[in-house]
Formats: structure tokens, C-alpha cells, sequence
């Protein structure tokens, strides 16, 4: 996620450092095709037609600064979710400026934990989250929280990986009463957890591909998308700089039905 600071660097290991991590900082590392062109990466595109009438989204760390929420939804943006923890010990400062603001504002909002799955278990992290920005409740614009996990594989084979986010599902749900939603590339999912199927039918997927393409890639195991993460080089009135820019893959009906856990 892009923003007026200059992005996290990377540590030797392949992970973030402790706290820098946001949405789409290990999608290049993920993603093997934009590897060998740099110049995608400032790929602004739109999504395809079928989704243009769909509810348009955001998502947001520290690194954008202050935010202008009533400016952002004047843009048109209905939904927003942004990073509110890291491991077990970090809480992004900007979390609960954005959290009540874009509520005021009227912007359906939700909450993401960055995974760390190299510093402790799933559900010590789920438990962390729940706590600290990721709870839920009814009200029409609170989304469920969002398990971010991309990057490195952290050392942990596919089956070590599927036990980690089992985990931290678990631990969220039963904290909650809402299945965590996945964010993540196709290319992150099939190498590090080797295609796992077994959540499609518990959490609803938010994929990361940053294409000009009319949809996007989805990892193996899926069987549609429920968010599309299709730039990080998105503009927006209210946020200085570059913004990550999403699509819900329904009509705004179904955004709410997300938010509220209604059929």
C-alpha cells in the first residue's frame, strides 16, 4: 500500500521488519509475472465492466497519513478496511482515527491483522487482533476483520502454514462469531499453503492482483472472489498519495449482507 512515506523495507529473511507491514508490501515478492516488469507496478487500471457498478473500496495503513474521510466517501468509496495489528505486539497509530472517522463518514469499515507467522501461533495473533480492532457488531458498516497474509512463507512447509491460518480462523471466529476474511494472492496461497482448499468454505476471499485485466487471478482452492485488490496506485480525494484501490464482487446489497452476517 502506497502512500506520502516511503514503503517498509525489506528484511534479509524476505519479511517485513516488525510493524512496516500493509497490504500488497509482499505482493511483488508474491507475484512472479510483475517481477520481470517493473513498469506494471504503476499500472492505475480499472476493473473490468462487470464490476464498475460495484461498490468501490479502499484499504489503508499509517503510510497514508491523515485521512479526510468525509472527502473519501464524496469520492464514492463505500467500504474501507484497514490495518489495525501486526504479530502480537503492534497496533498501527492510525487505526482509531480511521476506524471512528470512517464511520462517521458513513463508510462501511473493517479491520486487517498483517500475519505473522514467524513470530507466534495463529491464534495467539487471532487473539491479539479480536482484542485490539477486530471485534464486530451489527450496525451497517462494520465489515468482519481480515487475516492479511503474503510475502515470505516464513519458513513453515504448506501443511505447518494450513495449521497456522486454521488457527488464527478458529481463534477469530469463536472470539467473534465471524469467519476472518482471507486477503491474499494466487501465487502467495498456491506456493506457501500448496493450493489448500480447505478454506473456501469458510472464509471469503479478497485477492490481490494488480492487472488491467477484467478480473483476477485467484488462488487454487477458491472458487470466486469476494474482494478484488486491483492497484496500489489508486487516487482518491481526502488521502494524499497513492492509495490501494478495491472492487466487491457483488451489489451494494451484498456488501451489507457481508457487514451485517445476513444471508
Amino acid at each position: 500500500m502506497s502512500g506520502t512515506a516511503s514503503p517498509a523495507p525489506r528484511a534479509s529473511d524476505g519479511a517485513v521488519p516488525m510493524g512496516k507491514g500493509y497490504m500488497g508490501v509482499g505482493y511483488v515478492q508474491d507475484s512472479k509475472d510483475f517481477k520481470a516488469d517493473a513498469r506494471q507496478l504503476r499500472l492505475d487500471p480499472g476493473p473490468g465492466a462487470n464490476v464498475l457498478a460495484n461498490p468501490a473500496g479502499i484499504d489503508v495503513s499509517n503510510w497514508q497519513g491523515g485521512i479526510n474521510w468525509s472527502a473519501v466517501r464524496g469520492a464514492g468509496i463505500e467500504f474501507a478496511w484497514m490495518k489495525a495489528t501486526e504479530g502480537t505486539t503492534y497496533k498501527d497509530p492510525s487505526f482509531s482515527a480511521n476506524y471512528l472517522n470512517a464511520y462517521k463518514a458513513g463508510v462501511i469499515r473493517g479491520a486487517y491483522h498483517f500475519a505473522r507467522p514467524d513470530v507466534s501461533g495463529g491464534a495467539a495473533q487471532a487473539t491479539f487482533f479480536a482484542g485490539n480492532g477486530g471485534a464486530w457488531s451489527r450496525d451497517n458498516l462494520t465489515l468482519p476483520g481480515v487475516l492479511d497474509i503474503e510475502g515470505s512463507c516464513y519458513g513453515k512447509t504448506p501443511a505447518a502454514m494450513q495449521s497456522w491460518i486454521l488457527d488464527f480462523y478458529n481463534t477469530y471466529k469463536a472470539r467473534t462469531g465471524r469467519d476472518v476474511v482471507i486477503y491474499t494472492s494466487a501465487s502467495w496461497w498456491n506456493s506457501c499453503t500448496g493450493g489448500w482448499s480447505g478454506m473456501s468454505a469458510r472464509s471469503p476471499l479478497w485477492a490481490a492482483h494488480w492487472t488491467s485485466a477484467g478480473s483476477p487471478n485467484i488462488p487454487q482452492g477458491f472458487p470466486y472472489w469476494t474482494v478484488w485488490q486491483y492497484t496500489s496506485t489508486g487516487a482518491v480525494s481526502g488521502i494524499s498519495g497513492n492509495v490501494d484501490r478495491d472492487r466487491f464482487s457483488g451489489d451494494r446489497s451484498r456488501l451489507l449482507a457481508l457487514a451485517n452476517n445476513t444471508p
